[in-house]
């Protein structure tokens, strides 16, 4: 029920009320029962700070209710996503409170099973120390680029105008002006809603080539050269694969296209827009590296980096390769996990495609490591990441910033009704339907957003010094522990053989790099066949 609808189905009832009123005297009992809520819904109306009252005054309220009523099991039921880590789903009421800056603790210790396999822990040390004053930035494209970037620590990760509303992107791309921090443009294009704001932007540039395409759906330089001299545009994203649905390409259902959608993405209204699987632009790992310094040029020397799901390990050792031969280097390199999240995707691909963030980070990581490229890429790590714990076990991974989409959606005020494609979101964060996208308040959502990155990082920086660490730059995988059964653990290198530097260069037998390298070549990710292996079995 719209806010227009219910103000007027509301003043017909009242006016009728009263009217009766004058020859039936019980209607004065109705009108006494219905007036406070007609007051009350006039105020849910008029309320900025919760989008589902806006959306659904009155009746709004029900959701409230049954929240405070359900079983305490469920506030604290824990679960293990595909990487096997135990998840707390009391974390989404964490990002509500840190959103709000609101006292973000738990009372009675923790909600997990500490002796469940998969669950990880990093110590704290007995020197511990005061957290930093600032929060620490990693500069990118420094040595290579005319106009390299400093981030921060945690970034908004890519979500589309067309998945996302006008409102939740112009609330995000705020929230990160005044946190200073970036905002992911996703691979839908740039938008007024993006640019407008002033917050700091990465132009994501996917399969679709939204915002630089011709007619034939190609790269057109000249549109990305203007497009991305724009001062908000910081850095520039190439989108290989998401951990959602690798290798499937974009989805945005024909229900969500706007006129000003298609406009923006060059494309029709009258279907679904699916992105394809891959890119026409380059088809080897060398032309993904010319692609690279094609759009460093063409943006006047701004950092450019790739995003991928991790698929066969010998494509990206040939990526790899073709960096030592062309001497090419990527700015930064965005790693996602399966266990990413998106607003529409095949089930299948969800859930079995791609490799989970640990493996993915594991395996760039260590190619950076064994081609001694490591100093010279910065690794981005994305894929559900909510929290400070999650910031901690991914840098000390090897990644150096993180990114997340779900903990600044929840900041928005979603509420994971999980009706993303079908345009019926309620809060307006994740709908294209104009009633709906009114219940998100910009004004209220866009502190919020920058509330929850700024705590969220601070929580971080805690634990850090808890742990005796200076920086997140000391941060190492033997820092992090995890059950790998009732009766042992392991730390993070015990499990995953990182290479020493350099370690690949020379052919030197590994016990999981040597068979990938076998089959990878700079010219062809089509080389990845075990039947090229020596070492095939």
């Amino acid at each position: 029920m719209t806010r227009t609808l219910y103000l007027t189905l509301w003043i017909v009832i009242l006016a009728g009320v009263i009217g009766l009123s004058f020859v039936w005297s019980p209607i004065l009992w109705s009108f006494a029962l219905l007036a406070p809520l007609f007051l009350l819904g006039l105020w849910d109306c008029l309320q900025t700070s919760h989008a589902v009252l806006r959306n659904f005054p009155v009746v709004g309220h029900f959701r409230y209710l049954f929240e405070m009523v359900r079983p305490e099991i469920n506030q604290y039921f824990v679960e293990s996503d595909t990487d096997g880590r135990p998840v707390n789903r009391e974390h989404r009421s964490i990002v509500y409170q840190r959103s709000k800056s609101a006292l973000a603790t738990l009372p009675f210790g923790t909600k997990l099973d500490v002796y469940a396999t998969g669950y990880e822990w990093m110590n704290h040390s007995l020197a511990a120390r005061s957290p930093l004053d600032e929060h620490p930035r990693v500069r990118i494209g420094e040595g290579r680029c005319a106009r390299p970037y400093d981030a921060a620590l945690l970034n908004i990760s890519a979500m589309s105008y067309g998945a996302l509303s006008a409102n939740a992107i112009r609330a995000l791309n705020t929230g990160a002006r005044i946190g200073g921090f970036y905002h992911n443009s996703g691979e839908g294009g740039l938008s007024e809603h993006h640019l407008e704001p002033g917050g700091d932007l990465v132009w994501q540039i996917g399969t679709g080539y939204f915002g630089c395409r011709d007619e034939h759906g190609r790269f057109d330089a000249d549109k990305f050269r203007e497009r991305a001299a724009h001062d908000a545009v910081r850095m520039i994203e190439i989108k290989l694969s998401q951990g959602a649905k690798p290798g499937h390409g974009g989805i945005l259902p024909q229900i969500k296209i706007t006129p000003e959608i298609a406009r923006i993405r060059g494309v029709p209204t009258d279907r679904d827009v699916i992105s394809p699987p891959t890119h026409n632009a380059f088809d080897t790992p060398r032309g993904l590296l010319e692609f690279v310094a094609q759009l460093r040029d063409l943006s006047g020397g701004k950092p450019v980096g790739f995003k991928l799901c991790m698929g066969h390990p010998c494509e990206f050792l040939a990526i790899c390769m073709a960096m030592r031969e062309t001497g090419i280097r990527p700015d930064f390199i965005t790693v996602d996990g399966g266990e990413g999240g998106t607003g529409a995707a095949p089930l299948e691909f969800s859930n079995h495609l791609g490799a989970p963030l640990s493996e993915g980070l594991f395996i760039v990581v260590s190619g950076l490591i064994g081609f001694d490229l490591r100093d010279e890429v910065r690794v981005i790590s994305s894929g559900r990441i909510m929290t400070g714990t999650d910031m901690a076990i991914r840098l000390a991974y090897g990644a150096d910033l993180c990114n997340s989409a779900r903990g600044f959606m929840l900041s928005l005020g979603c509420i994971q009704a999980l009706r993303c494609n079908s345009n019926l979101c309620p809060t307006g964060v994740a709908t294209q339907r104009p009633h709906l996208v009114r219940g998100l308040v910009v004004e209220d959502k866009k502190q919020r957003v920058a509330n929850f990155q700024k705590e969220t990082v601070q929580a971080f920086l805690e634990m850090l010094a808890a742990a005796g660490l200076e920086s997140p730059e000391d941060l190492r995988p033997w820092h992090i522990y995890r059950r790998v059964s009732q009766t042992k653990i392991k730390t993070i290198d015990e499990i995953f053989p990182y290479p020493e530097k350099g370690a690949l260069l020379d052919d030197k037998r590994h016990p999981f790099f040597s068979r990938w390298l076998d089959m990878a070549s700079p010219d062809s990710f089509k080389a990845c066949d075990p039947a090229r292996s020596r070492t095939a079995g």
